[in-house]
């Protein structure tokens, strides 16, 4: 399938849509910042000479007022933009070549100028000023607003219209009156000729600037694209690559990108990320996150494109309420306990269960919905010099969540290292602190290695039903024959804790009274972006 580029002026997308209004809005808002020092410079003059010279002065400042709230107020359609950018443009030069006669009559009469010949000087120089304040103000226009060269060439064109027009037609007189310019008015000849020749220059540098912005835009838009993806904005990084929201070019579906660069995780890492993603795609349980895409770029870049999540990760979710009713751990357990089952039913292996790489959704209108994230994607970081726990003495994995055997050997790890992680991870929301802590990496470790967990009724200010508190810490066995076998063993004895269940209304009153814990637009935690899946630690 072609892999057309979007144009800036075709691309019919919201982020179009609100590129285009924002960028019209500041072009009026930058011309009426212009034409209002302008104005203050000629208030003076116009307050100090009774008529309507200071009306005029204010209505054209108002004017340009008018159309930046214009472009400012709502979501504006593409269509309304570019009418506020050729229609007020027309309608501008309109008003100021009116004006122009208008305030040209009053210097004519101020100055007692009572020749033709006089009266033509001065009129060539305000049209000379004139031209070269909207040659000023189609150039901002040309920079600032996405617009095609021949567009460009077409609205600055039709912007001198309306002046050359006045300028041909009408006349000051001495009296103080405009009226229609005679043949044989001694109007000079080369005041038309030259305004047609200087704004034929106009005309052409205008074109070229619209043609430079245009096509930088255009590249722009060209890097951004993954695929068949357009990246938007970042919405977090870890120590090996990126996350950025995305939307698919062709079905417009928002997406989760994350890049992964060859020269930050190494070819042979890079190389296992590929054959785990193209395991994961495979995963359709609805508690696992759907993995849509993945691919290189020329340059290198690995990326896989995922469902957008809005909610909260668990990590965020304890870190604002502290320590979760059982039932509703109850809920998690059972949802990440099926995601695993069909993960491990087809030999894929997590590695990095924990808070940050699970999260709490709102989807299709049910709450407390649960994803899985990121299977396998995870940094190997080494230990320091004095403890060498692998013979290359790197282990894979986030500290507080490892199974001791992973510890040990990390190509040991199975089913049941999962297993343990899950048990870490309930452990974490009924106490709402990890089942260990330690001042560096190396005594985290060593706690998995040796030391038995506190038992969570031991816990001041923990409440946990004693069925379901045997099994987390069963799950927490530093022997991996002593936990459940599998996953389905494990969702087989937390349902039978009988524990009252997190319902759709305990679901929908829990986020009501903590609205402000949701991360929209993120399939992680933006402001855990730290700890993204493809990083193994927190950097």
């Amino acid at each position: 399938m072609p892999n057309h580029r979007p144009s800036p002026l075709t691309d019919h997308s919201e982020e179009g849509r609100a590129f285009l209004q924002a960028r019209v809005a500041l072009f009026w808002k930058v011309i009426f910042f212009i034409i209002l020092l302008g104005s203050s410079l000629g208030m003076v003059g116009a307050v100090a000479r009774p008529g309507g010279d200071l009306a005029l002065t204010m209505l054209s400042t108002a004017n340009a007022g008018f159309f930046w709230w214009l472009a400012s107020r709502g979501e504006r359609s593409i269509q309304f933009s570019r009418w506020l950018d050729a229609g007020g443009l027309l309608l501008n030069s309109t008003a100021s070549a009116l004006m122009g006669r208008y305030l040209l009559t009053g210097f004519a009469t101020d100055q007692s100028l009572a020749s033709a010949q006089a009266i033509n000087v001065a009129d060539g120089y305000v049209t000379m000023l004139q031209l070269s304040g909207m040659a000023m103000m189609m150039a901002i226009r040309a920079a600032l607003i996405p617009s095609s060269p021949r567009r460009t060439m077409v609205i600055t064109a039709l912007f001198v219209a309306p002046m050359m027009l006045v300028t041909l037609a009408l006349e000051p007189v001495v009296d103080g009156v405009m009226a229609w310019r005679a043949p044989d008015s001694g109007v000079f000849p080369w005041l038309p000729a030259t305004m047609v020749i200087i704004w034929g220059f106009g005309i052409i540098t205008c074109a070229v600037i619209s043609q430079v912005i245009y096509g930088l835009r255009a590249e722009v838009l060209e890097a951004r694209r993954l695929g068949q993806y357009v990246i938007e904005r970042k919405i977090g990084a870890g120590g090996m690559g990126e996350v950025y929201r995305a939307r698919h070019g062709m079905m417009r579906r928002p997406s989760a990108i994350k890049l992964l660069r060859a020269d930050q995780a190494g070819e042979a890492n890079l190389a296992r990320f590929e054959r785990e993603v193209q395991q994961t795609a495979r995963l359709t349980h609805p508690n696992t996150i759907t993995i849509f895409d993945y691919g290189r770029t020329h340059d290198g870049v690995f990326y896989y494109a995922m469902e957008l999540l809005d909610g909260a990760t668990l990590q965020r979710v304890v870190t604002v309420d502290g320590a979760q009713p059982p039932a509703r751990v109850v809920r998690i357990m059972s949802m990440l306990c099926g995601a695993l089952d069909e993960a491990h039913g087809i030999g894929l292996i997590h590695r990095d269960i924990k808070p940050a790489n699970i999260m709490l959704c709102t989807q299709g209108g049910e709450r407390d919905v649960v994803k899985l994230l990121d299977f396998g994607l995870v940094k190997e970081f080494r230990l320091g010099g004095d403890v060498e726990l692998t013979g290359d003495n790197t282990v894979i994995g986030t500290p507080q969540y490892m199974a001791p055997e992973s510890i040990m050997n990390p190509d040991s790890a199975d089913a049941r290292s999962d297993i343990y992680a899950l048990g870490a991870v309930a452990y974490y929301l009924l106490a709402g602190t990890d089942v260990f802590n330690g001042k560096s990496v190396v005594e985290v470790l060593s706690q998995h290695l040796s030391q038995k967990p506190e038992p969570l009724s031991a816990r001041r200010g923990i409440s946990v039903p004693a069925k379901l508190e045997a099994v987390v810490m069963s799950c927490l066995d530093k022997d991996p024959n002593g936990r459940p076998q599998t996953a389905a063993d494990l969702r087989r004895q937390i349902e039978a804790c009988r524990i009252e269940p997190w319902d759709r209304a305990a679901a929908l009153a829990w986020w009501r009274e903590h609205s402000a814990v949701a991360e929209i637009d993120a399939a992680i935690n933006p402001s855990d972006a730290r700890t993204i899946a493809i990083d193994g630690r927190r950097v």
